[in-house]
Formats: structure tokens, C-alpha cells, sequence
């Protein structure tokens, strides 16, 4: 879409090309365009020279402001916000591209799951916050390191998630404020200099690739942090507030709005202001769910403004909608100026051709479309055909200029199914997630078999899921599936028959009850979402472990089988493998006490984000270079545990060998059998070779011996365990064998045609 401002002198289009014109010569007069194409080059040889663009650099860290007040009625101020904006550099990219060979190379209308799997298989999901560093070495120097590089290749990793590195939180005037929500509140496409530099980030992605991996980038289709493209809407200016789902009251009608306390620049709506702003025609009400609900903090998804100066000095409030927190505002993408849609795609752009990484997250790209709903029904902000719409947008784009993405979507699996047919190329797995926490802590897989079946009968494909263990999220327990579209159908559980809605409600109790209170203090229950926790921490609750403190020797071991255990859950299935720092060093959860200023709202998420050092570099450090506090490791570093073959990375690397070795990860889910012992769980999937393989799990704290019977098994055929390549069992009449596990251990099987000669 066209952008009706005039050129302005600091964001004026350069040709594609125009080295000289993509960077302001005043605001980095160090950098040296020429030698940055050459760098390029260098490291990607393959990239068309057109598909280089630059954003412009703009002074987003200089220290000097002008003395002028920062309203709207000052030009000065109102030109700094311009060139600080997401909108602005957008618009840069957009043009440098534009008509450019190297846009219509690649195919982009279909997403390609199996591909993005071959690309990056193994995910090491980094959280910036959270990773020590050598002293005075930044998190961007840190992830490009060869030597991390070096121990990622001997445990099988491939790719790196960085996490949000972009500069988020907002603008009080000239100065900036911290993140609300650990920097998915993006209000720039400029590095956070708390992170590192451009140039630390493009040094990684060279490294990355020596290595054979791969950088995986974030960006946010569905808000923005209050930066300058918010505060720029705020003062009505040209196409800004089209970026928002915004609402400018007259202010005949501000009775209807609450005040603004004194030291905030907005305060959420409750339910009567909500109703009495819809009642008056202004807003749509109240919408599916209101995330991130708090009493007194956020009951509505509607915040209003404080009184505002525009650019023609006129005051102006508006009520704008959030799904997150208030310091999110959400983007527009139905709107006449599509300046929602231009800013995120340039901002997609802008990490794929000129940063240099391979692939993006999508974060929370399910709420891209909000609609009126029928009379008194709530507002329809899930599933709409607009997410839809706007995810093939994104997703196309994405794959136009050769890179793929994933979601993290935590609705029903018919809508994950939905988006996935045309949007992202990989989804999240929160399909499964909570259903093998809740069979490790039950010792029962019936609850997970019954999702891989759901998931199954929708048509969901296990390839084009990201399976997960810790990230820097609560363990999520919506179970939207049932909650939702799914709440009034029968299901059969435990012997009983429950509809969706009371079998979630069985399900999130049970979890609660197993893993936070009594049995595990150090755990906490985050709003309605979930569990705050790490993937240790679960284990610990499993294992009936009450106390962090105390923990034996003895017990560690049997944390480590138990997270092995999960680990093969997630590894030995097709699809991506994804784990974080976590869970390589079995990180426990930070005291209430050492998080207390951020979990004081309630979001308790802040006890598992605890830091960790993975290589063992700065032992000394009690934080990270961001300020969270260290967190217990249960595990050593990795130069220690590669040298040591009973440690977790180095059973992990076994079990990565053998999903690489016979192609797991591109492989289909063909049966999920019933199961002789209600612990075991068993997935059965066909190779691209047309082979059968089998991962069998036992979840019970028992050694099991039981049958494993699948009508795709044919009589006669010899099972083969695929790490020690050793006949285990043959096929019999009735499509079975026996097997027997120990507790928290599980293997990979593979199914031959026919048994094997004996020797005479």
C-alpha cells in the first residue's frame, strides 16, 4: 500500500543499490556501507545483491535530547518519533525490494513443513534475559561463539531461537521504559543495545551457518510495545493510528471513561466502562477471553488514554484494545491505511534479507482479527478468518524471500490445523504439552493419547509441529481445544464420560494439584494460563519431592532418566525438537523472594526464567548480564557434561543420533495403540523409507512389561532396537510383541519386513 507522507529528510526511500543513500550519515558516521556488502557476500554468496536492503540508522541511543517539550505540537519531537518508528523503516525496506528479480525466486504459497524441518530440526530456544556471559561480553557475542557452536554440533543442535533481541517497552518523552513482557512489547527494529550490536548479530548468523545451522528471528504480528508508532497514533498523525485498533473519544463523552492514575499514561476499562463505551457505539465490548486476566490490573481486553496533545494542539483520548497487557497495544490488520499489515512485514523483511537469519516465530499471530459479535454475544477474536488471511500474508512473504516460520498459537487444534494449511510453515505444539507433563506426573498416558489422537483425526500433521520442552513461558494448560469449540462434545476419560469443558477442568486440577501447594511449593500457578515452572521442576513434583533444597545425589539421577524420558517424547516423533538452556543445565525455578518486584502483578512466570551459564564462563556471576538472578543448575556445564557419557547432553546427543540416522523428523504418525500398562505410550510412524518405527515410552515410576500391538505390524516382522541394533522381539499373529521397560526409560524401534534367518 502507497503511504500518503511526503518524503521526509531522515526517512526519505533510497533506490535499491544506493549504498550511499541507505544510511544516514549522521547517525552512524563509522559504518562503512561498501564493506558491508562485502561482508555480506562473503557470508552469503547465494542472496541476490537487491535482496540486501538496510534500514536506515536511526538515533535511537544518542544521548543528547533537545530541551523541547514532547508533545505533538512540537515539530522536533514529533520528527525524533518519525525516526524511531517501525512504520518509517518499514516503508525504507519496502522500497528498497520493490520491484526487485530476486523477490519472485522462490515458491511461497503453500507452507512447507517438511522442508523447515530439514532446514533446522534441533532448536536450542534461547532467553536473552536469562543467559550468563563472560563479563562484558554481550548476549548476541555470546550465542555466535564457535565453541557454542562446536558443543551445539556434538549434542545435535542445528538451529538457534534467539528470542526477542529488538528493542522493546515504550516512551515517556524522550526516554525510554523497560519491557513489559520480557521484550515481546517490540517498538523497534533496531537491536537493544542491551543485547549487543547489528553487526554481533549478523557476525552469529555467519557463524551459525559455518557450523551448518541455522538463526531463527521473532517478530510480533499482533502488537507493539508504546514506542513511537504508539505514541505517533496517540497524536492522530497521518496514517499512525491506523496501525492500532484505536478508538479517538469526543470529549462530550469522556464522563464515560475512567481517570488515568498519576504517574500512568493509561488505565484499563472495567466491565461497566466497557459496557457503557459499547452501549454509546464506540467499541465492540467484551471478546472471547480476556488473557492475562487480574482483578483490579486487567479485567477488560479496553484501556483509555490520558488526555493527549495532537499535532494541531487539540486534546484527544482514545480507547485502544490490548489482548495482552496494557503495554500492548494491538495492531489493526483490516484497516483503510494497512499500516498494521506494512510494519510487520517490513519488520519480517528487515531480519530475513538484511540481518541474515533463516527462519521467524510468530508470536501470538492467532488474534489478528476482532469482529462485532451476534447481539449480546461477546466479540469474536479467535479463529477468525482475518488471523487466517493475515498469517498467509506473513507466512508467503516469509517464504518469497527463501526463509520459513513457525507459530506459537495456543488455540483449538482445529484452528492450529486451520492456519497451518496456508500461514506458518510449523506450529507450536501446545497440542501435546500438557498432556505428557500430565502423564509423567499421573503415570498414566491415557490423556495424551487421547490429544495425539484428536490431533490426528483433525488432520493435524506431527511433522509441522515444533515439540517443545522448556521455553521462557508457564507451562500453558488452557487446553483451548476443550475449552472452546470442543466444550460441550463427549470424551472418555478415566472410565468416565466428561465433556470437553469438565475433562480441562479434571485435567488443569489434577496438574495443580500434583505440582504446585503442599506437593510442590517452589511451583506457582500463573493466572489462568498455566503452571510457572521449569521442565526440572515438574520432575521434582512428579517424583514427590516437596523441597529444592535437599536434593540427593541419588535424586538427580532420577530427575535426569525422568527428563531423558521426555526428551525422547519430544525427539523421537516427526517435527521439530526444541529445548532451551533450562533444560541442558536442569535449571530450577528462582525463589519468589529473589523475583519478587516482577511477579508483584501476578506473573509469576518470572520464577522460571532464572539464568544460567551453559558453558561454564563466568562460575563467579550471581546474575546475568540483564540482572536476573542465577538459578540452581542441577546439571554441569556442557564442556563437563560432553566429557561425561552418563551425563544429560551426552544421552541427549544419543537419542538426537538416532532421529537423525533413520529420518524421524520428516517421518508421518500413522497409530497411537491402545496400551497393555497404562504408563506406556506408544507411537508408531512410517519412515520416508516406508519402514515403521516405533518410539515406546514408559511414564510410571515402575518397570513394565507389556504388549505392544498395532494392526500396521505384520506377522513375522523382526523389531530392532535402534540403538543398540540388536533383535528384541519378532512380530506375532495377533500384530504384537512383548516388551519390557524400566522405569522413566524408553527406546526406538525399528519394524523389518521379516524375520530374520536363525543361524543353524
Amino acid at each position: 500500500m502507497s503511504d500518503p507522507e511526503l518524503p521526509h529528510p531522515a526517512d526519505a526511500s533510497p533506490a535499491v543499490g544506493d549504498t550511499s543513500a541507505e544510511v544516514q550519515p549522521a547517525e552512524d558516521p563509522q559504518e562503512s556501507p561498501a564493506a558491508e556488502v562485502t561482508y555480506d557476500e562473503a557470508f552469503y554468496p547465494a542472496r541476490p545483491r537487491a535482496l540486501r536492503p538496510r534500514a536506515r540508522r536511526n538515533q535511537q541511543y544518542a544521548d543528547l535530547k533537545p530541551p523541547f517539550e514532547p508533545d505533538g505540537r512540537n515539530k522536533a519531537y514529533v520528527d525524533w518519533l518519525r525516526n524511531q518508528s517501525m512504520l518509517g523503516d518499514a516503508r525504507i525496506l519496502a522500497r528498497q525490494l520493490s520491484g526487485q528479480a530476486g523477490m519472485w525466486q522462490n515458491p511461497y504459497a503453500h507452507p512447507s513443513p517438511r522442508r523447515a524441518v530439514e532446514t533446522a530440526s534441533v532448536w536450542f530456544t534461547a532467553y536473552p534475559l536469562a543467559l550468563m556471559t563472560a563479563p562484558g561480553r554481550s548476549f548476541l557475542a555470546a550465542v555466535g561463539d564457535p565453541e557454542l557452536w562446536q558443543a551445539f554440533q556434538q549434542i545435535g543442535i542445528n538451529a538457534v531461537h534467539t528470542g526477542p533481541v529488538k528493542r522493546a517497552g515504550g516512551l515517556n518523552g524522550w526516554e525510554y521504559t523497560p519491557s513489559v513482557d520480557g521484550h515481546f512489547d517490540r517498538i523497534s527494529m533496531a537491536i537493544d543495545p542491551v543485547f549487543g550490536t547489528e553487526e554481533e548479530f549478523r557476525a552469529m548468523c555467519a557463524v551459525a551457518k559455518e557450523h551448518t545451522g541455522t538463526i531463527i528471528d521473532d517478530i510480533v504480528p499482533g502488537h507493539t510495545g508504546k514506542g513511537a508508532d504508539f505514541r505517533l497514533a496517540e497524536m492522530n498523525y497521518r496514517d499512525y493510528p491506523g496501525l492500532y485498533h484505536m478508538i479517538d473519544i469526543p470529549e462530550s463523552d469522556w464522563h464515560l471513561l475512567p481517570e488515568v492514575p498519576a504517574g500512568h499514561d493509561s488505565v484499563n476499562l472495567d466491565l461497566a466502562a466497557e459496557r457503557a463505551l459499547q452501549e454509546a457505539g464506540y467499541i465492540i465490548g467484551e471478546l472471547q477471553r480476556v488473557i492475562f486476566y487480574e482483578p483490579g490490573v486487567k479485567e477488560t481486553n479496553w484501556s483509555a488514554t490520558r488526555p493527549v496533545v495532537d499535532t494541531e494542539g487539540k486534546l484527544r483520548r482514545w480507547v485502544y484494545l490490548h489482548y495482552f497487557k496494557a503495554g500492548q497495544p494491538s495492531l489493526n490488520w483490516l484497516d483503510p491505511t494497512f499500516s498494521g499489515m506494512r510494519m510487520v512485514l517490513g519488520d519480517a523483511l528487515h531480519s530475513l534479507v538484511d540481518l541474515g537469519t533463516g527462519a521467524l516465530r510468530l508470536d501470538a499471530n492467532g488474534f489478528l482479527g476482532v469482529e462485532k459479535g451476534a447481539e449480546e454475544a461477546a466479540g469474536w477474536s479467535e479463529g477468525h478468518p482475518l488471523s487466517e488471511a493475515a498469517n498467509q500474508l506473513i507466512g508467503s512473504m516469509v517464504r518469497k524471500v527463501g526463509g520459513f516460520t513457525f507459530q506459537e498459537l495456543n488455540l483449538s487444534i482445529d484452528d492450529i490445523h486451520t492456519t497451518s494449511r496456508t500461514g506458518p510453515d510449523l506450529s507450536y505444539d501446545f497440542i501435546t504439552r500438557p498432556g505428557y507433563h500430565h502423564a509423567l506426573v499421573t503415570g498414566d498416558t491415557e490423556f495424551l493419547r487421547l490429544t495425539l489422537h484428536q490431533a490426528m483425526e483433525i488432520g493435524v500433521d506431527q511433522a509441522s509441529l515444533v515439540h517443545a520442552m522448556q521455553n521462557h513461558d508457564e507451562l500453558t494448560y488452557e487446553l483451548v481445544h476443550f475449552t472452546t469449540r470442543h466444550k460441550d462434545e463427549i470424551f472418555e476419560l478415566g472410565g468416565q464420560s466428561l465433556t470437553g469443558a469438565e475433562l480441562a477442568e479434571q485435567v488443569q486440577s489434577t496438574l495443580r494439584e500434583k505440582m504446585t501447594g503442599d506437593a510442590a511449593p517452589y511451583n506457582l500457578v500463573f493466572t489462568t494460563n498455566g503452571i510457572a515452572c521449569t521442565t526440572a521442576s515438574v520432575i521434582t513434583a512428579a517424583l514427590g519431592i516437596t523441597g529444592l533444597e535437599t536434593i540427593t545425589d541419588e535424586q538427580v539421577a532420577e530427575i535426569r532418566d525422568a527428563h531423558v524420558l521426555l526428551a525422547m517424547y519430544n525427539a523421537l516423533q516427526p517435527g521439530v525438537f526444541a529445548l532451551s538452556g533450562w533444560d541442558l543445565r536442569g535449571i530450577l525455578p528462582l525463589t519468589q523472594q529473589q523475583v519478587a518486584p516482577l511477579i508483584a502483578q501476578g506473573d509469576t512466570r518470572w520464577i522460571n526464567r532464572g539464568a544460567h551459564d551453559l558453558m561454564g564462563i563466568n562460575p563467579a556471576a550471581t546474575v546475568s548480564a540483564s540482572g536476573m538472578p542465577k538459578a540452581r543448575a542441577l546439571y554441569a556445564a556442557l564442556p563437563e557434561q560432553l566429557a561425561d557419557e552418563d551425563s544429560f547432553a551426552r544421552r541427549l546427543a544419543r537419542v538426537l543420533t538416532v532421529r537423525e540416522e533413520h529420518g524421524i523428523a520428516t517421518a508421518a504418525l500413522v497409530d497411537v495403540p491402545k496400551v497393555s500398562q497404562r504408563g506406556l505410550l506408544v507411537m508408531v510412524h512410517q519412515l520416508a523409507t516406508d519402514q515403521l518405527q516405533l518410539t515406546v515410552l514408559n511414564f510410571s515410576a515402575q518397570e513394565v512389561t507389556g504388549t505392544v500391538q498395532s494392526s500396521h505390524l505384520g506377522t513375522g516382522a523382526c523389531i530392532t532396537d535402534a540403538f543398540t541394533g540388536q533383535e528384541i522381539g519378532t512380530v506375532d499373529d495377533l500384530h504384537s510383541f512383548f516388551l519390557t521397560l524400566p522405569a522413566y526409560q524408553g527406546t526406538a524401534l525399528l519394524v523389518g519386513a521379516e524375520t530374520r534367518p536363525k543361524d543353524i
